[in-house]
């Protein structure tokens, strides 16, 4: 059988789920997390210790990753926005912000590029009170908050964390919260999962642009990153259609009897929550040697494929622009009402 190098895999993902879902970090058993389950959110929290740093391929902080469908639904999206003020709020904690606490909030990302403009769509509904509180007094339960679009280093020739330190050199803000685009290694994440963390952020990494790494240790004071994945490799398609297919058959033959399902149209079928597997040797029937590989492997081998004749696309969803809508307002709703307790929209 063909052996397949790993020593130079790129198959990258910003997200500590990812990481933890795949089959390495299932062998080495559970991480210790809290996880926190509504009827369409799901919030898990984890601390990546010094141990754990090397296992899962994530710096040192803690992390919370918010999971959900759809927020295109009204009451989906207060639900998931809930979730987040929470997720936001621990993170305060965890990093000791007083309620006079000064934050500097920074949209990293390209506004011309769609998946990319995360970050400064954000910013737009971020509420900014920096510069009342230079004038005189302001309203008790509102923070001095200030905003920064720095756009990339591609479209200004300056390193991105150059532009932050001197702007933080001026505010002198106590936190600085960082909202960027991600990439994850799972199509069901694309666009549903929002990650919390401590451990800061390097812009572009995702596609493998990595800048300068923007973290308490590069700027000196407590960077909060904030992300969604909005983009996927063409690799990840193929291989998650790949298990897609082996759920489905095994779903199939585990129902072959079932008289109700043959109701049920192909294309109305259920099957994502399927618990069963199917053999080694139906795997091989089904796909060959390929069906044989591991996750890991498989991402491999198809890199192997793509990656010399340029295919190994950035790909996202068609309803992008819309999404991103979405998810820009709920970022920013999230974090004027996490910072601001008397906060409110009609204001």
């Amino acid at each position: 059988m063909h052996t397949i190098d790993l020593k130079n895999t790129n198959l990258r993902t910003d997200l500590v789920i990812d990481e933890i879902s795949n089959n390495e970090a299932k062998e080495l058993g559970a991480y210790p997390r809290v996880v926190i389950e509504t009827k369409n959110t799901k919030l898990e929290e984890i601390e990546v210790t010094e141990e754990l740093e090397e296992r899962l391929h994530k710096k040192v902080g803690y992390y919370s990753t918010v999971t959900f469908q759809d927020v295109t639904d009204k009451n989906n999206f207060k639900d998931v926005e809930d979730v987040m003020i929470k997720a936001l709020k621990f993170m305060y904690e965890k990093i000791q912000l007083k309620d006079e606490g000064k934050v500097l909030v920074v949209g990293l990302g390209n506004e011309n590029s769609t998946p990319d403009s995360l970050g400064p769509k954000a910013i737009d509904q971020v509420l900014v009170t920096r510069h009342l509180f230079l004038l005189g007094d302001v309203e008790e339960g509102y923070r001095s908050t200030a905003s920064f679009k720095p756009s990339v280093t591609g479209a200004t020739g300056i390193e991105t964390k150059d532009l932050i330190e001197a702007v933080k050199d001026k505010v002198n803000p106590d936190l600085i919260i960082v909202i960027d685009a991600l990439a994850t290694n799972s199509i069901e994440r694309l666009n549903k999962t929002i990650q919390v963390s401590t451990s800061g952020i390097s812009p572009g990494s995702g596609i493998g642009n990595d800048r300068v790494e923007i973290s308490e240790k590069t700027l000196g004071i407590p960077v909060l990153a904030i992300g969604i994945p909005t983009v996927v490799d063409a690799t990840t398609i193929v291989q998650n259609t790949l298990q897609l297919l082996l759920k489905q058959i095994s779903y199939k033959l585990s129902n072959q009897d079932n008289d109700k399902l043959k109701l049920v149209p192909a294309n109305k079928q259920d099957y994502h929550k399927h618990q069963g597997e199917l053999t080694d040797s139906q795997k091989e029937d089904v796909l060959g040697m390929v069906g044989l590989l591991s996750d890991t492997e498989q991402k491999e081998l198809l890199l192997e494929v793509l990656l010399p004749v340029n295919y190994n696309l950035m790909v996202t969803p068609k309803e992008i622009d819309y999404i991103m809508d979405k998810l820009s307002l709920l970022l920013g709703n999230a974090i004027n009402k996490s910072l601001h307790t008397h906060f409110n929209p009609t204001n």
